[in-house]
């Protein structure tokens, strides 16, 4: 148990490092996990906030964000590099197009069913496509399209947990209940897939992901046919990760009553830790006055109660009275910040001993 592969992408651990945005995962954070072997993953959502000072444009300095942050995690790690687009991004397309151009080993697609991903590969592209889904509803949905219109079928799947962190696939009655756990919904999606690598004669591993947080868990679910797991909290408490300290410190920080399901402006649940912003969004306080930069198709300013895209840039850098932290149901655990080389050193030798434990 340890390495996988996603088509000819060779890992020596079974980690893919979770996409979070805005500005918590790029080329820092990225190229550390790519160095350790697994996955580095980076996120393009608001990425024109970001690089701002390179055009005045936000889809322009969005394009200009990406293709920097794709090269510089290129030019610092010798591993796989990943980029995560959101499908309800607006730029949906220029992230991909980017993506693909600057030669990104992998793009991780969610938030939407992304129907006509394989349409923006050129006969030389390497990038493998990888949906994110909540459902094994949703993954066949999505095979049988890629297959029926572009002859491909996933390079892999990530099933994503209701104890993940930031936006949801469900709706919020499903979070708390266990038919919709990981646990419950893995062995389905595993038992499904299997029939589509027979008639498709191929490999399609899974990666499990949402409120995975030790080593224990890891084993947990690569036990129930997960190839892999997607953790990202885990990784926000590193020195390579590329929010504030500000930002780590509120997961340093955070009690586990602190961590609640919001509604975000995007229509869907989010998990989240409590701010005084979050506060003055419950008493109707926040109104957002414009939309400056129509980043997400699902999004109605007249009707949302705060600009998302902001909110996040705040926290990233810190300010937790303008924005808030997303995060996994298992936040609150952090208690010291540490390398991503000690982070995932650390998960594998507590997978051992859980596989240890059980042998006894």
């Amino acid at each position: 148990m340890g390495k996988f592969s996603i088509g000819n992408l060779n890992l020596s651990v079974p980690i893919v490092q979770g996409g979070m945005g805005v500005g918590i995962s790029l080329s820092g954070l990225a190229s550390a996990v790519a160095n350790e072997g697994g996955v580095g993953v980076i996120s393009c959502a608001g990425i024109g906030l970001l690089y701002k000072n390179s055009s005045k444009d936000y889809l322009e300095a969005s394009i200009i964000g990406l293709k920097e942050e794709i090269r510089l995690a290129k030019e610092k790690a010798k591993g796989v590099i990943g980029v995560n687009i959101m499908v309800a991004l607006t730029n949906f397309a220029d992230m991909v197009k980017t993506s693909i151009a600057a030669k990104a080993d992998v793009i991780f697609a969610g938030a939407g069913l992304p129907l006509d991903l394989p349409s923006f590969l050129q006969k030389d592209s390497t990038t493998k496509l990888v949906p994110i889904v909540s459902s094994t509803r949703a993954a066949l949905i999505i095979c049988e399209k890629w297959i029926k219109n572009y002859n491909y079928v996933p390079d892999a799947i990530v099933l994503e947990g209701p104890k993940a962190g930031g936006h949801l696939g469900y709706k919020e009655d499903q979070i708390s209940d266990e038919k919709y756990s990981l646990e419950e919904l893995l062995p389905d999606l595993v038992k499904n897939i299997k029939v589509i690598e027979k008639e498709n004669n191929c490999k399609i591993p899974i990666i499990a992901g949402g409120g995975i947080y030790s080593g224990a868990d890891m084993k947990r679910v690569l036990d129930l046919g997960a190839s892999a797991v997607q953790i990202g909290t885990r990784f926000v408490t590193t020195d390579e990760c590329d929010a504030s300290m500000a930002f780590k410190k509120s997961y340093l920080n955070a009690v586990e009553s602190d961590i609640e399901i919001i509604r975000s402006p995007v229509g869907l649940p989010g998990r989240a830790i409590f701010s005084s912003f979050l506060g003055r969004v419950k008493e109707g306080l926040e109104k957002p006055k414009s939309c400056p930069f129509h980043c997400i198709r699902t999004c109605d300013y007249t009707k949302s109660p705060y600009c998302i895209i902001v909110a996040l840039y705040n926290a990233f850098k810190g300010n937790f009275n303008k924005g808030y932290a997303f995060c996994g149901s298992n936040a609150f655990k952090a208690d010291k910040i540490m390398s991503v080389k000690e982070t995932i050193k650390s998960l594998m030798d507590e997978m051992k001993a859980a596989k240890i434990l059980q042998k006894k």
